[in-house]
């Protein structure tokens, strides 16, 4: 492109050039060429070489997770990579954006570096170990509370921490690839970065399900359960990259309107993973005990109860008690807060026995029978777990680099309504649905006029509309608690 410029150019301004200058524009062409090498060169250097790359170009700012082979996984060479560039951005007038996706095309990042954790405190080296954890929640709160837009972009397996490094920003953009879960209970830790916080805020008892559970949510389903904000098709990405490079606002709300530009059309035919058990999830998991919710699991008899029940058997026993309770209290808490109480978490479990026994079963010999302590839900304490987990209290909390904090995420408004939204319209509580009772397609008309014609919306709205309402005798909608 640059040769070609220069070639038209100079055919502009010389009809007949001399040979002079003939041989002026093959060494500028010669210069840029050798430019070029030397720029990939370095790129492929740089790619071979850091674990996470910096982008620039004109007002973007793009951090690129760069271990393909590992999935992207975090450690903490790239958490201290990221941090100071991130603060730095932050504070910069150039930059109006900042993306942060992942290189290879199979991951954005499949979660943390678990195993070279749990290696530190084998060795005895637990305030070490510690430090990854502190250092990862403090780039997690950075991300949740930063002034300038952020834009996570999920193409490809999300999971643990890099669903830390995405699902508290503004912008979450989900693709066909995306794969989403928080599988910590299967190695015997719990759903951390932030996931005390995010968890109890999705629809009914959703969080708590997918919490203890670690079910996976693919693609389109990750936005109708409120964990993206966007729903792109991988091959639209880069025109999307170069669109909001091209920004010059770091206003959230255009941003937002910049990506629903790229936004796939709503997928008619397509049915919410969860929905045909979503009345059971809420069910079974609305209980304070993992015994209770067990309990109503083998009350519903299903495919789907039995299954869900198979599952919470296999994993920590443990974690299946601290998840439940983290995520309980999280409910009450402020994002900082709940940083604060999973460091707290993340203390204890390194001096435990599960975590180090899940990744050892499931991760580095891959044997896959790990050996719980306590072995079943019944011999875990809740009294004790509370005293050890909740109540002794780290002798240093955990510091963060700002004191921002919020109890609801403040661009919530980017993703689809939830079910809260949705059921006060029904009942007349919310701005903009009016007096009277409305009709199902009324009801996703408000919705739809409050998003701005967010697309998509009026599917989530019918969905959840199929579950949780019924019809009186004059045709209005009554909620179902």
């Amino acid at each position: 492109m640059l040769r070609q410029t220069i070639r038209m150019t100079a055919a502009s301004k010389v009809s007949s050039p001399s040979t002079v200058a003939m041989n002026r524009i093959r060494m500028v062409n010669n210069w840029l060429g050798a430019r070029v090498n030397m720029s990939t060169t370095a790129a492929k250097a740089d790619a071979v070489e850091a674990d996470v790359l910096h982008r620039k170009h004109l007002s973007s700012r793009t951090f690129v997770l760069n271990r393909p082979k590992a999935l992207n996984a975090l450690n903490l060479s790239m958490v201290r990579n990221m941090t100071p560039q991130l603060q730095a951005w932050d504070a910069s007038d150039l930059c109006k954006v900042i993306v942060i996706k992942g290189a290879g095309g199979r991951a954005f990042c499949a979660g943390g570096d678990v195993r070279q954790v749990v290696e530190l405190a084998g060795s005895g080296k637990h305030n070490e170990a510690l430090d990854f954890f502190a250092e990862e929640y403090k780039l997690n709160h950075m991300i949740a509370t930063l002034k300038t837009p952020f834009v996570a972009i999920l193409d490809g397996i999300t999971m643990g921490g890099g669903v830390g490094l995405s699902v508290h920003a503004p912008f979450r953009i989900a693709t066909e690839k995306t794969v989403f879960a928080m599988p910590e209970t299967n190695i015997g830790l719990f759903p951390d970065v932030g996931g005390s916080f995010f968890l109890p805020r999705l629809d009914g008892e959703t969080g708590t399900y997918l919490g203890l559970v670690g079910t996976q949510l693919k693609g389109i389903d990750t936005v109708l359960a409120g964990i993206a904000t966007h729903y792109v098709p991988s091959d639209r990405l880069a025109a999307l990259e170069d669109r909001l490079s091209e920004l010059e606002t770091d206003n959230h709300d255009v941003i937002n309107m910049a990506i629903e530009d790229f936004v796939s059309e709503p997928l008619h035919d397509h049915k919410y993973a969860l929905s045909e058990n979503r009345d059971a999830i809420d069910r079974c998991f609305g209980f304070n005990t993992v015994e209770e919710i067990v309990a109503a699991l083998e009350q519903e008899k299903t495919p789907f109860a039995e299954k869900t029940l198979k599952t919470l058997r296999t994993v920590s026993p443990t974690s299946l008690k601290v998840t439940l309770q983290q995520i309980r209290e999280g409910a009450n808490l402020g994002i900082a807060d709940c940083f604060r109480m999973e460091h707290q978490l993340a203390r204890q479990f390194l001096h435990g026995s599960d975590f180090a026994e899940g990744v050892r079963a499931l991760l580095i010999e891959k044997t896959l029978d790990p050996k719980w302590k306590p072995a079943t839900i019944e011999e875990v304490d809740r009294e004790q777990m509370l005293g050890q987990y909740f109540r002794n209290q780290a002798p240093k909390a955990l510091s963060l680099s700002s004191s921002a904090t919020w109890r609801e995420y403040p661009y919530s408004r980017y993703a689809l309504p939830s079910e809260d939204e949705i059921r006060k319209i029904v009942l007349g509580q919310s701005e903009g649905s009016g007096p009277l009772q409305l009709t199902s397609e009324e009801v996703a008309d408000v919705c739809v006029k409050k998003s701005g014609g967010k697309i998509g919306v009026r599917e989530k709205v019918m969905e959840v509309l199929s579950r949780k309402v019924t019809k009186g005798t004059e045709g209005e909608l009554k909620w179902i608690n």
